[in-house]
């Protein structure tokens, strides 16, 4: 993703070698306003702890694009549901400082960067200062609310989870009143929901896009990959290789959808055969939520591509408790006991040159950058 021209103004002062960390909403408000009034940008990357390199690079490439760069910590309790991972979620705040202030120091003796600069870990009687916040569909409380992009997919599932997440977001924009903020490309329906709420509510920041960061064997960076130990890690790629199978049809010709979707379930259904072939201390067992092939503009499915505007292609899996351990054998954070979700998505589209040669229409917004 290119970074915007002539943002990066020199600061007042020299540059930090470190951030501050801030609990409390006023301090934090009084350092933006101090930031504001001399010009400075601000950029913003809201996180849940856990850290990984998919989220240090969401602020790498948030500190190439503005003076200073605001971390949020937080677990938000509204975007789990009833029956949720909120009480096992890792919370790992040491060592999560500690990731952020050895990627300060890289960017300590240049200039033409910016910087970290604020960290902020509010509490939840902070975030939610009335009423004790809620997980069930029909509980009292202040809520955003974004229909249908909340409902569809991944909403679909998890009832309350966007609610959650689009109400958090709005409270942290206020908060931080940020330039920019900064997103995965990996929680591709976030996006959207981030983006529209940032449209419809006339909020004054930009939406920024960072391209997934994956493994070497391209399962996708996720705070919940530490649950799936040894064994159910392998057979998660099964997700990509999917998605794979589908965008290799596309680059071939075919634009239907039963056509598209019928090769991720095949690499499914060949995956799952041989995992249910193996005795149980061997095997892992999964499910698919669903596949999706959406337009890139709306999200609304397809039943059809159009190789001019391309298409989001999306999944979910939910990789199911290991069955029986062996000795010593690793099985991540909670012993394999616990099911892991894990979601995915891939853009289709031509190379621009067949693209461009096919149709001069625009082909809505790339994932990879600002919404």
């Amino acid at each position: 993703m290119a970074a915007l021209p002539n943002i990066i103004r020199q600061v007042s002062g020299p540059k930090p070698r470190s951030f501050q960390v801030f609990s409390h909403i006023p301090s934090l408000r009084k350092v933006r306003r101090h930031a504001m009034l001399a010009g400075e940008s601000v950029g913003f990357v809201p996180t849940m702890g856990a850290l990984h390199q998919g989220h240090l690079a969401l602020i790498r490439q948030a500190v190439q694009e503005n003076n200073h760069v605001y971390v949020s910590i937080y677990v938000n309790p509204t975007q789990f549901g009833v029956n949720e991972d909120l009480a096992s979620y890792p919370q790992t705040l040491s060592a999560d400082l500690q990731r952020l202030r050895s990627l300060t120091a890289e960017y300590w003796r240049d200039d033409s960067v910016g910087q970290i600069t604020a960290v902020f870990t509010p509490t939840t009687r902070d975030m939610y200062p009335r009423l004790k916040p809620t997980s069930e569909v029909d509980g009292p409380g202040s809520f955003v609310t974004i229909t249908p992009l909340s409902s569809i997919l991944e909403g679909a599932s998890r009832p309350v989870f966007f609610r959650g997440v689009a109400t958090v977001c709005m409270k942290l924009f206020n908060i931080v009143q940020p330039d920019r903020v900064y997103f995965g490309q990996k929680d591709v329906q976030q996006t959207y929901v981030i983006q529209r709420m940032v449209d419809d509510f006339h909020l004054d920041t930009r939406v920024r896009i960072v391209p997934t960061v994956r493994e070497k064997d391209g399962l996708a960076m996720s705070s919940r990959n530490v649950y799936l130990g040894n064994r159910r890690r392998k057979v998660a790629t099964v997700l990509i290789r999917a998605l794979r199978a589908v965008r290799t049809e596309f680059l071939n010709g075919v634009t239907k959808r039963e056509d598209l979707l019928s090769a991720a379930h095949r690499i499914v259904d060949e995956e799952l055969g041989r995992q249910t072939a193996l005795p149980p201390q061997w095997r892992s067992l999964f499910e698919v939520d669903y596949f999706s092939l959406a337009d890139p503009k709306h999200l609304t499915e397809l039943d059809e591509v159009n190789p001019a505007h391309g298409a989001v292609l999306s999944g979910a899996i939910k990789m199911l408790p290991v069955e029986e351990s062996q000795e010593s054998e690793d099985l991540g954070i909670g012993d394999g006991k616990r099911p892991v979700r894990l979601i995915d998505n891939l853009r289709l589209e031509l190379p621009s040159f067949i693209r461009n040669s096919n149709s001069q229409e625009a082909s809505g917004p790339l994932l990879s950058q600002e919404l």
